[in-house]
């Protein structure tokens, strides 16, 4: 089903991917069972196609700030172009929250609603100031910021008449964070200097690139990269998601770290697999080309075949048709080794103590002045 959605946005130039969505979370929810009952999704491609529709009108005026800055001045564009980022990057917050409202209020377990309070202009003011501060840090604030946002979000959710609480604090993820920042930055620097000082490089057309023996050096250290990513995330998700309680009710998470990593390993190698059976299609393709360029014939004419890659319409046919296929096998391998994968160890590490005592929770109305979540989708900042 992924795959047909996938096949059919292109016709609809995109425009399935609202129903895609659609499906897909309904899928998820549904197979997510707690205490013997399914989660419920009960949201529309409608509301999220006419969400999408306001958020290009809200878009216009940007699209305007860019053509006019494109023709200005480089001093006076530069600067242009560091507003309209900053807007965006305070943009992408609101509609984060708006995005996440728009899910919860639409997700339902034994018949009640779930929901986002709060205010998603003051959290975008919260995550845009956490984040000016990462840059004169380096980062190294980023725990803070974590924890900060987390209480925000998960202190405004509600399931029907009850709040959630929450307990996040950044040192539950101080200790795993900057381990991973210092193994990271030092192996980093190490590996520099080594390459640097044993000028290991070769040139390639001009190309400055490191040796074999920096090469091997820089793998190792991508896979240690992925690993401590990989540790801090199953650590501070199953910290976080642990300190949730709704009522007497309380979730216990448990995410392991060695998971996670093979599932980053296993995306790596399908990709890795994908690109080889892209490149023999095209040899194919390219052989193909060659014998009919060369047909009449016992010896192959070099500018019949070029004489065929000389129409322009050709060549736009091939690249669009190259990069669909190979965007829409990417988002398809995302989606079934990452996305579901990551869904599938939240589920099964996730269990509820005393759960009985949301029996007596009561149902709330459905927010109908949400519009489905177009900000988010535009700014590429949805989950699910």
């Amino acid at each position: 089903t992924i795959l047909r959605g996938y096949l059919l946005m292109i016709p609809t130039i995109g425009l399935y991917r609202f129903w895609q969505a659609t499906w897909k979370r309904r899928f998820y929810w549904h197979n997510t069972i707690i205490e013997g009952d399914p989660l419920e999704y009960t949201g529309t491609p409608g509301q999220l196609l006419i969400g999408f529709l306001f958020a290009l009108a809200f878009f216009l005026p940007i699209y305007v700030a860019f053509f006019y800055l494109s023709i200005q001045l480089a001093d006076v564009a530069l600067i242009g172009y560091g507003v309209v980022f900053a807007l965006l990057w305070f943009l992408s917050g609101y509609a984060a929250y708006r995005g996440r409202d728009f899910r919860l209020s639409r997700t339902l377990w034994r018949g009640v609603r779930f929901n986002q309070h709060g205010n998603a202009w003051a959290y975008a003011l919260r995550r845009f100031l956490w984040s000016l501060l990462m840059v004169p840090t380096l980062g190294l604030i980023y725990p803070f910021m974590a924890a900060s946002l987390w209480r925000y979000r998960y202190r405004h959710t509600w399931f029907g008449d009850r709040a959630f609480s929450v307990t996040a604090s950044w040192r539950q993820i101080a200790g795993p964070y900057y381990a991973a920042w210092f193994i990271n930055v030092v192996l980093t620097g190490a590996i520099t200097l080594r390459i640097v000082t044993t000028r290991d490089l070769v040139i390639i057309d001009k190309l400055v690139l490191p040796g074999p023996v920096g090469a091997l050096h820089i793998l190792g250290e991508v896979l240690v990269f992925a690993a401590s990513i990989a540790s801090y995330r199953a650590r501070s998700t199953s910290r976080f998601l642990s300190g949730i309680t709704i009522g007497e009710a309380a979730l216990k998470v448990q995410v392991r770290a060695r998971d996670l990593f093979l599932q980053s390993l296993l995306y790596v190698i399908a990709l890795l697999g994908l690109l080889v059976v892209f490149a023999v299609v095209a040899l194919v393709a390219l052989g193909s080309i060659f014998a009919v360029a060369s047909a009449g014939g016992d010896v192959s004419d070099p500018a019949k075949i070029m004489a065929f890659f000389q129409s322009g319409t050709i060549n736009v046919v091939i690249v669009i048709a190259a990069y669909l296929v190979l965007l829409g096998a990417f988002g398809l391998l995302a989606e079934i080794i990452l996305s579901f994968g990551w869904w599938k160890l939240l589920a099964h590490g996730a269990t509820i103590t005393n759960a009985a005592s949301l029996e007596t929770v009561r149902a709330t109305e459905e927010d109908r002045a949400l519009i489905g979540e177009g900000l988010a989708d535009a700014l590429n900042v949805g989950a699910y």
